[in-house]
């Protein structure tokens, strides 16, 4: 395997340079055990732990390695270990606050090309739950993509993907089954030498089933689906990079039981789009379309031109990171906003060169 198989570019070789000097050589993240990380590098996998600089830097908040993360490592010599001395920068990073109380960020999926948001097709549509998604999606820098799992088991597949579909407006929505092939070739279409495609959503839904279809193999286990309503139990329990034969990269996670937001100001803009062209006709610059004079966004719900329930929902969202921002008020905090918003700001800035 090269390290251009695992999407090694120009441009991070040229930021590799002073790594590849120190003797360093370029690793990926194929997944985070509990005292080390499994590497993909030039020619196999290793297995390799933190140095101690980072590892400190990491027990004290600092940004620790994700599945996905390019590293630079030390290949071990005589009888050591390998060891990973620092991280690159990242293309994108899918990160939600930790669950629970503390008000940290997990990324559960860095430098991926396009996240696949999994939403099964058994289950009464859920829009509150997929804008949510699309919010975190948009803000990570990646190509948020809506896929519609286990369509052969609903006789109603096209008027579900319709209600999902008027709250993801601008997404692509594959619709696909396992069992028919449905859509199967449409999913394929986003993989390609050196791209990353990540599967997300929550437990149930098909991630596994649809990385065993496009890895080949029985690679993540699986559930038995229930005949009655077609769901099954997610079996993943942990987050891994795997190389999808004909190329590119799949990495599959968990279900998550929750996502909450973090620092998503401008995916939730982007979730929500209708809602910002609105605003622009809005009174005041700083409306929070609640009760000031002159909002037309409030305007157009009344009117029916937006449904009421979305504007609860983006109401709801803003809400949620007004909170946190809150909870965060503090010197370390807004120092630590105010970096992952830099961060968040370069990554859209190469979204967007990437797809306009």
């Amino acid at each position: 395997m090269r390290v251009t198989d695992l999407g090694w570019t120009d441009a991070r070789e040229r930021e590799f340079a002073p790594f590849r000097a120190a003797g360093l050589v370029p690793g990926r993240v194929g997944v985070e055990h509990k005292d080390a990380y499994g590497l993909y590098v030039e020619g196999g996998e290793i297995r390799a732990k933190l140095a101690g600089r980072l590892r400190h830097a990491a027990m004290g908040g600092g940004t620790r390695p994700a599945v996905g993360d390019w590293v630079a490592a030390r290949l071990p010599a005589g009888d050591g270990g390998a060891v990973i001395h620092a991280l690159l920068s990242r293309t994108s990073a899918f990160t939600r606050k930790t669950a629970g109380k503390a008000d940290e960020a997990q990324v559960v999926a860095a430098n991926v090309d396009v996240v696949l948001l999994l939403v099964t097709l058994t289950e009464d549509p859920n829009p509150r739950r997929l804008e949510r998604y699309l919010a975190v999606a948009w803000e990570s820098g990646a190509q948020p993509v809506v896929v519609l799992s286990k369509s052969d088991l609903v006789p109603d597949a096209e008027r579900r993907q319709q209600e999902l579909a008027s709250v993801a407006a601008g997404v692509p929505l594959v619709r696909i089954s396992t069992v028919t092939g449905e859509g199967l070739d449409a999913v394929r279409a986003y993989l390609g030498h050196g791209r990353t495609l990540a599967l997300l959503g929550p437990s149930g839904v098909g991630k596994s089933t649809l990385a065993n279809a496009l890895l080949g193999a029985d690679r993540q286990r699986t559930a038995n689906v229930r005949t009655y309503d077609g769901k099954g139990r997610h079996t993943t329990t942990r987050r891994e990079l795997m190389p999808v034969p004909g190329g590119g990269l799949l990495l599959d996670t968990p279900g998550m039981r929750e996502l909450q937001l973090w620092d998503a100001d401008a995916g939730l803009a982007e979730a929500f789009g209708e809602i910002e062209e609105l605003a622009k006709a809005c009174r005041f610059r700083d409306c929070t379309h609640e009760a000031e004079p002159g909002c037309a966004v409030r305007a157009a719900a009344e009117a029916g031109r937006l449904p009421q329930e979305r504007l609860a929902s983006f109401r709801k969202l803003q809400s949620e990171l007004q909170h946190l921002e809150s909870r965060q008020d503090t010197p370390a905090g807004r120092g630590r906003k105010r970096e992952a918003r830099a961060a968040n700001k370069a990554l859209r800035a190469r979204l967007k060169r990437k797809y306009d």
